[in-house]
């Protein structure tokens, strides 16, 4: 997988009382780390912001990300992305930083974020909560879809399948961009991972730009942490209707979803779920009766 991960020699410590670990009880061995490494993105070669990544994908994550700072939502807004040159100490192209050329017509920032973003936190720096209540060009208030609910349960197992670094590291959030029919066919359209789950999130919004096919109306977005402000937000600004989590979402959270008209889903674990926010997207299982003798 290349720079995705990295191999480190680590020392096992082995507690569990077994005749091997009494004797035994540090081992020398090699794990397998997600690779965390830090993307410039620039516009028009003046810096914008920085953030923390697992490379890959690069061009999605520089397009996601400028879909959720509202400056892009059309494909054509986005002109071009390229790598600028950048050498680490040994000579060798680093492939860091991301130079987008937008259209002319496009409104840039006044100024870079100029700050650093951890891959932990999706709008840190930001000036107010106000600030990041952007006006979305596809809003997904008037998403007609529904969702079988036992469908939706069962995308954290779906998710986590296709996870091929976590599968290797245990150390990378996940995205998954699902297609629920109302039978519960269940279609995986754009699956991304990183160290950071803001940035798998913008990944799959920046596949979809790419790709042409934003609004991502009548989808499931399908993360693999908790679902926070900056991914509801995501969400909105990409037009997808449903954000399900396997873990909690936050207060401020469920009140975007709501303000924004996204379905908000937490702790989503195969056999249960719980809807914080656009109840009336979930259809509920057909009750079976059972036969008693």
């Amino acid at each position: 997988m290349g720079r995705v991960t990295q191999r480190r020699k680590v020392h096992k410590f082995v507690l569990d009382g077994s005749p091997q670990a009494l004797e035994h009880p540090v081992r020398y061995k090699e794990d397998v780390l997600a690779v965390e490494e830090p993307l410039e993105i620039r516009l028009g070669q003046m810096s914008f912001s920085v953030t923390m990544r697992t490379p890959g994908d690069d061009f999605d994550l520089v397009a996601g990300f400028l879909v959720s700072e509202g400056i892009i939502w059309e494909p054509g807004q986005l002109v071009s992305e390229r790598f600028c040159a950048g050498e680490n100490e040994d000579g060798v192209q680093t492939f860091n930083v991301v130079d987008a050329q937008l259209r002319p017509d496009v409104e840039r920032p006044d100024t870079g974020r100029n700050v650093y973003t951890s891959s932990s936190c999706g709008i840190c720096g930001t000036d107010s909560i106000e600030a990041v209540r952007k006006s979305s060009r596809h809003s997904p208030k008037e998403d007609p879809v529904t969702v079988p609910v036992r469908a939706l349960a069962a995308l954290p197992d779906k998710l986590r399948e296709a996870q091929a670094v976590f599968a290797k590291t245990g150390g990378a959030h996940a995205a998954g961009l699902f297609r629920i029919q109302d039978d519960g066919t269940t279609e995986l359209l754009c699956l991304r991972e990183d160290v950071g789950r803001h940035n798998a999130v913008d990944k799959v919004i920046g596949w979809a730009l790419r790709s042409g096919q934003l609004p991502l109306t009548g989808t499931v977005l399908q993360v693999s942490g908790r679902a926070s402000f900056e991914l509801v937000q995501k969400a909105a600004m990409a037009g997808i209707p449903v954000l399900s989590a396997v873990s909690a979402p936050s207060s401020l959270a469920a009140e975007l979803a709501d303000d924004a008209g996204v379905t908000l889903v937490g702790f989503s674990r195969g056999h249960s779920l719980n809807v914080y926010a656009g109840r009336d997207r979930i259809l509920e299982a057909e009750r079976v009766d059972v036969a008693v003798d």
